[in-house]
């Protein structure tokens, strides 16, 4: 017999053969997935108002006659605008509604409606209700009605009447058994997950609506909490699983090596690095593999850290491995080790040109190999692989990740980024990781000033620039590429070097950008790291790796299309040496969002206050760019705002994996078991 809930969407009225294959296509077969598609918003019907009632702006349902409904002609951004007004026998309301011209076949003249949206004032004075919702008088609900994003051939209002049905015909407590402990949502105050998802879809009278907007009513809270505990608890068990026994190798940290590390740096560490390094060293001390994230602004000194470790390692008689995401940073790795090393242990290069030392690695004659992609190659072989460390780990996948530490038997892990990451997502993206953070800058490091300019004042810009770089240094110009029209795009950037390079007619300018053959992309980047190219006018390519101290200048344009986090990266690439350094960020038209986040990056150069503003803008549903480190997909849960919920939800996970024979948790474990397993097959598949 099936359970309840698990009946395909096709036996609900109206699903026909298409809407079936594409809901099917959007991950919907069955009716629990439709219970799982949550509201975005709520409407507040429960107070209904007159044109005539109106005085002020705001969100109302607002009742009347739908009368001289006409589609407006624009031509300003290309509007299709249709206007009409709300009447009653005492007043009216002028409504317009935006990029909806199907509504004129939809709604008869003089019909009794119920609209429910913005209220806004014009420049003339007289009130107007924005790209309201509507719904004919004899069906309106006149209570708290859920908005849901739409579905393939559902729109929110046949999406509300096909849960609503659902609601009425099934018993969401059989369909959705809680496997939380009930003595642990009774601590929180939290109802269960058939309750909450009833509240949700049916929130009634006895929740306060403004955190039902907000996403944090008691509801949202349960499914929250639970998405949360679900990412911890999947850590927490993997760790206890995977608990690998003691590693083959040992250090001796004692005097000899502290003061063997005290003779490498050619300064004075600063104290954020010596209590990182002591963290680390700690780490290689204990007998399981060290796993370990280190995490600091661009600048901040990391290399010079994961040198030492380096050292540890060779010393105690092992091998080291640094991997780089491209070869350009790949590179600069290699020359920073071999200045720092080269007279203590032999340090290697190794890509796709360079395989000359894969025999010496082999036997044990190479101590530290730096590469990309390339170190995981098959030829590629350790003979006693101890330390692996990777820089930038987010542009790796995690598969990559276990595919170098292959190499070896448990080998440490360190892990190294130069993007600022906000507490929450260090406990998500990276939670099987301690977290170390070097949050100093070394001395003496030139002052960076950012200013965020109008487009308007481009020339000038420019014009500054180029009597800027007579008297010596290098610039970076920055272009926004979208990759909507690949051969558009790569055109534009093309007319905007011709553009520049008119303006910098003195100067030579190179152009680099992601579409360019691989070989002249490297070549014309190392050559301006040679010193040879006094602008590099590039794609965000240059994002992450290229260290040019000479590098004193940067231009962003059309800043506004960034993120501040990207902003910020970006901007790491100059300041390096110990001149001044500029970056403009020059803009277009803004929107408040965009206007907000260019405030934030000229007013601060700290890239974990910015990484937290980012997140706390953006939200954690806008976060692509971390889903290949292993961020999940988040219904309820916010990670800029739920960070309070996500430490509960750690100290939860931590206590219930440390404790195996604990009934209570008897349910939840053995679906993340179930979870762990399908998830380590796709590992071992490649999937």
């Amino acid at each position: 017999m099936d359970q309840p809930g698990s009946a395909s969407v096709a036996s609900l009225p109206g699903i026909g053969p298409k809407r079936l294959a594409a809901l099917a296509e959007a991950g919907y077969h069955r009716v629990q997935d439709l219970l799982l598609h949550l509201p975005s918003a709520y409407e507040d019907r429960r107070q209904i108002v007159s044109p005539e009632a109106l005085q002020d702006t705001g969100r109302f349902a607002v009742v009347g006659r739908l009368e001289g409904l006409r589609r407006v002609f624009t031509r300003r951004r290309g509007l299709r605008i249709i206007r009409g007004q709300l009447a009653d026998d005492q007043g009216r309301l002028a409504v317009v509604w935006f990029n909806q011209p199907y509504l004129l076949q939809q709604i008869q003249e003089k019909a009794e409606v119920l609209l429910y949206g913005e209220v806004r004032r014009t420049k003339s004075g007289d009130l107007e209700m924005l790209n309201p919702s509507w719904e004919p008088m004899a069906v309106a609900t006149k209570e708290i009605v859920p908005v849901y994003p739409s579905l393939p051939g559902l729109s929110s209002r046949r999406l509300r009447s096909l849960v609503g049905g659902l609601l009425d015909d099934l018993d969401l407590e059989a369909v959705f058994e809680d496997a939380l402990p009930p003595q642990l949502l009774e601590s929180y105050g939290l109802p269960t997950l058939a309750a909450s998802l009833y509240g949700l879809h049916r929130p009634g009278e006895t929740v306060d609506f403004d955190t039902l907007q907000a996403g944090t009513s008691p509801f949202h809270l349960r499914l929250a909490y639970g998405e949360l505990l679900e990412i911890r608890g999947r850590i927490e068990l993997a760790r206890s699983r995977h608990l690998p026994a003691e590693k083959p190798h040992r250090y001796d940290l004692g005097g000899g090596l502290r003061k063997i590390l005290a003779q490498v740096p050619p300064f004075a560490l600063t104290s954020a690095q010596e209590r990182v390094l002591e963290e680390i060293l700690r780490d290689l001390g204990k007998p399981a593999p060290m796993q370990r994230l280190l995490q600091g602004d661009v600048g901040c000194g990391k290399t010079i850290v994961a040198a030492l470790a380096l050292v540890a390692a060779v010393e105690n008689g092992l091998q080291g491995a640094l991997m780089a995401p491209t070869e350009i940073l790949a590179e600069q790795q290699f020359r920073s080790l071999q200045g720092l090393l080269g007279d203590r242990c032999r340090v290697e290069l190794f890509s796709a040109a360079n395989r000359h030392a894969l025999e010496a690695l082999a036997a044990g004659e190479v101590d530290v190999a730096v590469g990309t992609h390339a170190l995981f190659q098959d030829s590629l072989t350790f003979r006693r692989l101890g330390l692996v460390i990777i820089d930038e780990q987010h542009r790796f996948g995690v598969t990559q990740r276990q595919r170098l530490l292959a190499k070896g038997t448990l080998p440490d892990l360190l892990v190294m980024t130069a993007t600022p990451i906000p507490r929450s997502l260090a406990l998500t993206v990276f939670g099987d990781l301690d977290c170390s953070v070097i949050d100093e800058m070394p001395p003496g490091r030139g002052e960076l000033q950012t200013a965020v300019l109008p487009r308007a004042r481009r020339k000038k810009v420019y014009e500054s620039l180029a009597r800027t770089l007579q008297d010596g240094g290098q610039a970076f110009v920055v272009l926004p590429f979208i990759e909507a029209n690949e051969q558009l795009e790569v055109a534009a950037l093309e007319r905007e070097g011709r553009e520049v390079r008119k303006w910098l007619s003195d100067c030579s300018v190179a152009l680099v950008h992601g579409r360019l053959d691989r070989e002249l992309r490297e070549e014309r980047m190392a050559r301006f790291v040679k010193g040879e190219v006094q602008v590099l006018l590039a794609t965000t390519v240059i994002e992450v790796g290229v260290d040019v101290p000479d590098a004193r200048f940067m231009i962003i344009e059309s800043a506004e299309r960034f993120g501040m986090a990207q902003l910020h990266q970006l901007r790491g690439r100059v300041g390096r040496g110990r001149e001044p350094a500029f970056c403009v960020a020059l803009h277009g038209t803004l929107s408040a969002d965009a206007r907000r986040r260019l405030e934030i990056f000229e007013s601060t150069l700290d890239g974990f206050e910015i990484a937290e503003a980012d997140l706390a803008q953006r939200g954690s549903g806008d976060l692509e760019g971390w889903r290949q480190s292993g961020l999940p997909r988040l219904r309820c849960a916010d990670l800029g705002r739920d960070l309070e919920w996500l430490e509960r939800a750690r100290e939860d996970a931590r206590a219930m994996a440390r404790s195996p024979i604990d009934a209570s948790w008897s349910r939840f474990r053995e679906a993340l078991e179930e979870r762990i397993e399908e998830r380590d097959a796709q590992r071992l598949t490649g999937g």
